[in-house]
C-alpha cells in the first residue's frame, strides 16, 4: 500500500531545520559509517545544473543503513552552476563527463565505479535508510536476476497535492501491471531506482542506446535478452522512493501525463 503522504523519514531532508551547509556536513559524517576504499555496491548519480536538489538528495544516500561496502560517485555532466562544490561538500567522488547527455553520463559513472554491483540514483531524488540493501539484495542472492527496479512515489513541487498524485500512482502501478503482459517489463524500469551488474552492464555496452528509447528502460532490455536473467521489481515498500514531480510536468501535467502513459501501455514508441 502507498502511502497518502510524504513519511518522517523522507520529510526530513524537505523541511528548513536544516540549511544545505548543515545537510552537507550531516551527509559527510554519515557517508563515513559506510564508505569503503573497497566498495562491494557503487550508487552513481548523473547530474545536471543540479544544485538546488543533490544535496538532500546524497544526505538521504548517506544516511542509508547498510551492512554492505559502498561508494556514491556523481558524474556533473556539463554543469553550468556550482553542482561539483555541493557534491564535493558532502564527501563524495564526482567525476565529470564531457559529453552531454544522460545515457554518456551513466555509463562514464558505471565505468568510473569501482563495486560489482551498480545502484542508479537520481539527484532529484529521496532515499529510504533501507533502499541499498533492499534494491540490491536480490542480485546478490540470485544470478539469475539480470536488474532489479523498484517503486516510486511523487513529491509534490508545483500546485498538484499529494492526495492527487496517490491516485496517479495507483493508476501507474496498474499500467505497468499491463505493460509485462501488453508491451515490455523493460518499459517499468527507472534509472533513479535500479540496480545491476558493472560486468554485465559493460558487456552491453553500457547505456549506449539507439535513438528513440530511454537509456534505463533499454539496459534493462539488453541485459535480459543477452540471457543474463529476468528483471525483478522490488516492491518492498521500505525501498519505496520519493521524487519530484518534475517528470510529470515534462508530460504536459498530470492530466496530459495519464493519457500518455495509457498510449504508452497500448502503442509503440518509447516512454
Amino acid at each position: 500500500m502507498r502511502p497518502v503522504n510524504i513519511p518522517a523519514d523522507i520529510s526530513r531532508f524537505l523541511n528548513n531545520d536544516l540549511d544545505r551547509d548543515e545537510m552537507c556536513l550531516l551527509a559527510y559524517e554519515s557517508y563515513q559509517r559506510i564508505k569503503s576504499d573497497d566498495p562491494e555496491i557503487s550508487i552513481v548519480m548523473p547530474a545536471y545544473n543540479e544544485a538546488e536538489n543533490i544535496v538532500p538528495a546524497l544526505t538521504s544516500l548517506c544516511c542509508n543503513i547498510t551492512d554492505k561496502r559502498v561508494e556514491i560517485i556523481v558524474v556533473n555532466n556539463n554543469s553550468k552552476d556550482d553542482t561539483e562544490e555541493w557534491v564535493r561538500k558532502c564527501g563524495v567522488t564526482c567525476v565529470f563527463e564531457g559529453e552531454q547527455g544522460i545515457a554518456h553520463a551513466r555509463t562514464a559513472g558505471l565505468r568510473a565505479a569501482r563495486g560489482k554491483y551498480i545502484l542508479n540514483a537520481d539527484a532529484d531524488t529521496l532515499y529510504p535508510k533501507d533502499w541499498m540493501n533492499l534494491i540490491v539484495q536480490p542480485l546478490i542472492d540470485n544470478d539469475r536476476i539480470a536488474m532489479t527496479y523498484g517503486k516510486f512515489s511523487f513529491i509534490p513541487v508545483g500546485s498538484t497535492g499529494r492526495v492527487t498524485y496517490f491516485i496517479y500512482e495507483h493508476l501507474a502501478d496498474f499500467t505497468r501491471w499491463l505493460n509485462k503482459y501488453v508491451k515490455d517489463e523493460a518499459v517499468n524500469v527507472y534509472g533513479f531506482t535500479s540496480a545491476l551488474r558493472k560486468a554485465q552492464a559493460l558487456e552491453v555496452n553500457g547505456f549506449e542506446q539507439p535513438p528513440g528509447t530511454v537509456e534505463d528502460g533499454y539496459m534493462a532490455f539488453k541485459l535480459r535478452n543477452k540471457g543474463y536473467g529476468k528483471l525483478h521489481n522490488v516492491t518492498n515498500s521500505k525501498a519505496l522512493v520519493w521524487t519530484t514531480d518534475r517528470r510529470i510536468q515534462l508530460d504536459g501535467g498530470i492530466v496530459k501525463g495519464s493519457w500518455r502513459r495509457i498510449k504508452r501501455v497500448f502503442f509503440k514508441g518509447s516512454r
